[in-house]
């Protein structure tokens, strides 16, 4: 995981995504430190902002009127964009998708509703770096 990390990093700071970078800072910061529902909310916080951020690169206009959150995931998949795969089910109408799913499970054990273990935490973790990955690689090869 040092490889996808570094290069996650590499490329936040390429796209100048400030933000979600200082929610993945603050992610490992506090898994390292065993502070897991505090790392399990900068991870939904980080992956969040990390789509938002690249829905305003792709269209600054279009993104800034739909405002953030599943607007803007809607965006990425609407087809004069395409960013997210349906064809893949990165995203749906229904709601029944990868990433709706990877928020819904990223909401539990948080700083709300519960605790969470070291092992769902990395896991978490490590799901959400490799989404990142893939996408920041998407983004960097144009493909949207």
């Amino acid at each position: 995981m040092p490889a996808t990390d570094d290069e996650v990093r590499g490329l936040l700071k390429h796209f100048k995504f400030n933000v979600p970078l200082r929610h993945l800072d603050l992610a490992i910061d506090t898994h390292t430190r065993g502070d897991w529902e505090a790392a399990n909310a900068q991870l939904r916080t980080f992956l969040e902002g990390l789509l938002n951020d690249i829905a305003r690169h792709i269209d600054l206009a279009k993104a800034n009127a739909l405002q953030n959150g599943a607007n803007l995931r809607q965006m990425l998949a609407d087809s004069s964009i395409g960013f997210l795969a349906v064809d893949r089910k990165e995203w749906s109408s229904d709601g029944k998708n990868y990433i709706e799913g990877l928020f819904k499970m990223l909401h539990t054990d948080g700083s709300h509703p519960g605790l969470s273990s070291e092992d769902h935490c990395t896991f978490r973790l490590h799901l959400v770096l490799v989404t990142a990955q893939t996408f920041l690689r998407r983004l960097q090869q144009g493909r949207t």
